[in-house]
């Protein structure tokens, strides 16, 4: 999907900004002498900017205008090293609300939803990001923020929440809970909204049953605003986005060259409008393919189709890779099987041998050691390794109200 003449236009125009002010990506303009583009050639000919520059710009190296233009400053969570900082406009605060009350407005959410808010507040962008839109949209935000899972269901109780959102670790556990409780006829839940993970078919069907709600998944990272640049219809196939806030790209992560649409690879991001620190072909890492047919739902935003993962999830064991999304896949065929699941990977010196070990929930109504041995086929048939399988009742996994760790690598890398 190439750049229309306002897009170009756009894009044009930041890099004029940025080579005009003394930024971090100002300077690296000038030194490669980038003064504007006039074609999607010469855009396409634009150096990639990646989570490493934030890092080289910490703290505020990025920001592209005066200090007394910023109102706010995010950082993003899960980070390893220096936190990237990114600061916000007062325009960048307001139209990060008007895209999230659109995604709330896709999902069929009006201002007569109640939406209870899980995610956490404070530098993380998402808290913040589903109550502004929230308000921008008019429905009554109850912003309860993350754990306190008690309270959580008496509030979802007591004032007749019918938007939950959430991480999709968190809405498992409530889930569970509510299962557990036998609440489900108590609750008024009639929407989830959920983000920052990705989330295997098991875990959503689970959900969806247990609470009685219809999914929606919403996009976004820190660097690009925050959740709320893209949604999923209630055709659920594939993600809107936002094209006059931003343009995507895919690309081919390794050898950077842009793909055709409807080809599957890395997302890179450009902001069109952003001005507190504008991103040019930023690379999210997140694995995906612009769907280049019009959606049945009759909304003219371009799609992206559901993330798969992200490159840099990906982990090597006996020269094999493997990505989360496939151990997934195949436990989502396996009987019994919950979507939990944890890898440990280790190196056995004795041996010189890595050794990977599965933990994987079942119900009790399964035979464990059979599970196990035909996981460990399947494994070996599908990805080519053989991990050591365990195989737990359900429940016995760790919940988390964030994100959900799935594999650790104690490997000296």
């Amino acid at each position: 999907m190439k750049l229309n003449e306002k897009q170009l236009a756009q894009v044009d125009r930041q890099i004029k900004r940025l080579v005009a002010g003394d930024s971090y990506y100002g300077k690296i303009l000038k030194e490669k002498k980038i003064t504007g583009v006039s074609s999607q050639e010469e855009f396409e000919a634009l150096p990639f900017s990646s989570k490493d520059d934030l890092r080289n710009a910490y703290p505020l190296g990025i920001q592209a205008v005066p200090d007394e233009e910023i109102v706010r400053i995010h950082s993003s969570s899960g980070t390893t090293g220096k936190p990237v900082i990114i600061p916000y406009t007062a325009k960048d605060v307001d139209d990060w609300a008007a895209m999230f009350a659109r995604c709330y407005e896709v999902a069929g959410i009006t201002k007569n939803d109640r939406i209870q808010i899980t995610a956490g507040y404070g530098l993380w962008t998402a808290g913040i990001g589903f109550q502004a839109g929230c308000e921008k949209l008019g429905a009554m935000a109850i912003p309860m923020g993350p754990g306190n899972t008690e309270k959580q269901i008496q509030m979802m109780q007591d004032l007749k929440s019918t938007v939950l959102t959430a991480t999709s670790s968190y809405a498992l556990l409530l889930a569970e809970e509510i299962n557990k409780r036998g609440l489900k006829d108590k609750i008024y839940l009639k929407k989830g909204v959920f983000g920052s993970e990705r989330w295997s078919e098991k875990m959503r069907k689970y959900i969806k049953d247990e609470l009685g709600v219809e999914l929606y998944d919403i996009y976004g990272l820190t660097e690009i605003y925050g959740p709320g640049i893209g949604i999923n219809c209630e055709k659920e196939s594939g993600i809107h986005y936002w094209d006059d806030y931003i343009y995507i790209e895919i690309i081919d992560p390794k050898t950077g060259k842009t793909l055709p649409d409807g080809e599957e690879g890395e997302i890179v991001i450009t902001t069109l409008v952003k001005e507190g620190a504008p991103l040019l072909r930023f690379r999210t890492h997140d694995i995906s393919r612009i769907i280049p047919e019009k959606c049945s739902c009759g909304r003219c935003y371009p799609r992206i189709d559901m993330i798969k993962g992200r490159s840099d999830d990906m982990f090597k064991v006996h020269g094999v890779n493997i990505f989360p999304s496939q151990v997934e896949e195949l436990l989502q065929n396996v009987d019994g099987v919950s979507s939990e699941y944890s890898i440990a990977i280790a190196h056995d010196d004795e041996i010189n041998k890595d050794i990977m070990i599965l933990t994987a929930e079942a119900e009790g109504r399964v035979n464990f050691e059979e599970t196990a041995k035909k996981i460990g086929e399947m494994f070996k048939s599908k990805i080519g390794v053989t991990p050591k399988i365990t195989i737990v009742p359900v429940g016995t996994l760790p919940r988390s109200e964030k994100k959900t760790k799935r594999v650790t690598d104690y490997r000296d890398n």
